[in-house]
């Protein structure tokens, strides 16, 4: 299903950026304010060269982002001609030094992809189907959860786009995003330990469910064109048996395209620690026990049974909100890094 899949919400929008400058500073254009005020965004403290930097980014002051990215689009990628047949070209007068029509964007966009946990209310489970109006209210939470969490920077972005300037409210940019709001086909990610089960096809049985009356109707159309106007034994008349059961097969087609394209929208369901909170724990947890497996080598089987009881305590693995790495980190080796 577009823009979910594994209990997650693939979020894209689309913002069209203004033309010119604003009037209040005119040697900046609009695209230019866009692209210094995502310049000025702190990134994640995940990677050596940002850990010890003295900001995170934004988006990480929420429980529910598992990736967010924000660039500006000046133009789709012209991939060349459109190939083709060098001889059906010649037949068809095809002159290769006259341009061909190209796709431009009308405007320069900015572009925000999120993957978030596709939940309203933090806490909640994750799941595994929603319909097209509860995606819209996962949305319109997400986009309200930002407003809370980065409202200063989202304005210093956003206040560049057509529309915006409407934007007073956390509703009004939870439908200012509804508008800008593209449907994402393809997902980012996933954690699964053990594969799903996938949404298999039963191909079999649907060229069956086909083909059975398409066959029938051929048997019928052959006896009568050999002057058989019943079919034997059934006694069916043999020219509508043949017009029937071809309808039959026309509809059952149908259907069966019907089913395959429901199927392979069918969104596969989330995994058991699937959600941010887990993955952070699992982070914090890791690590932990990776130090305790350290200094508890060669200990005796009584000692190594206290050591882990205290390291249950200390921790608390069923946990998912305390003694767990905080978003947008890379180590929970520094305090600051760890929810108490």
């Amino acid at each position: 299903m577009p823009d979910l899949d594994s209990g997650h919400i693939f979020l894209t929008t689309m913002a069209p950026i203004l033309p010119g400058a604003p009037e209040d500073n005119p040697h900046s254009s609009h695209e230019q304010r866009v692209r210094m005020a995502l310049a000025r965004l702190p990134t994640a403290n995940q990677s050596p060269a940002t850990e010890t930097g003295p900001y995170n980014s934004p988006f990480t002051r929420n429980m529910r982002n598992h990736l967010a990215r924000m660039f500006v689009l000046n133009d789709v990628v012209y991939n060349g001609r459109v190939g083709q047949n060098a001889l059906k070209a010649q037949i068809e007068g095809d002159k290769p030094f006259v341009p061909q029509k190209v796709d431009r964007l009308n405007a320069p966009y900015l572009i925000f992809c999120a993957d978030v946990d596709a939940i309203t209310e933090d806490g909640d489970a994750l799941p595994a189907t929603l319909t097209r109006a509860q995606q819209k209210e996962v949305r319109n939470s997400y986009a309200h959860k930002l407003w809370e969490t980065m409202r200063e920077e989202l304005i210093a972005i956003y206040s560049n786009c057509y529309g915006f300037e409407n934007v007073k409210s956390a509703d009004d940019f939870a439908d200012y995003l509804e508008r800008c709001h593209v449907e994402t086909t393809m997902p980012f990610h996933d954690y699964y330990l053990e594969l799903p089960r996938f949404n298999t096809l039963p191909l079999k049985g649907l060229l069956y469910g086909v083909l059975a009356p398409v066959l029938v109707g051929m048997v019928a159309l052959l006896f009568w064109l050999f002057g058989m106007q019943a079919l034997p034994i059934l006694g069916w008349p043999s020219l509508i048996t043949w017009f029937l059961a071809f309808l039959l097969g026309g509809v059952a087609a149908f259907l069966a395209v019907k089913f395959t394209l429901r199927n392979g929208e069918k969104p596969l369901a989330p995994a058991k620690y699937d959600d941010l909170p887990s993955v952070l724990k699992s982070l914090y947890i890791q690590q932990k026990f990776a130090e305790f497996f350290i200094e508890n080598q060669g200990a005796s089987a009584a000692d190594l049974h206290e050591s882990f009881g205290r390291f249950v305590k200390d921790h608390r693995p069923a946990d998912r909100h305390s003694k767990t790495q905080k978003p947008g980190v890379i180590s929970s080796s520094d305090l600051k890094n760890v929810t108490s």
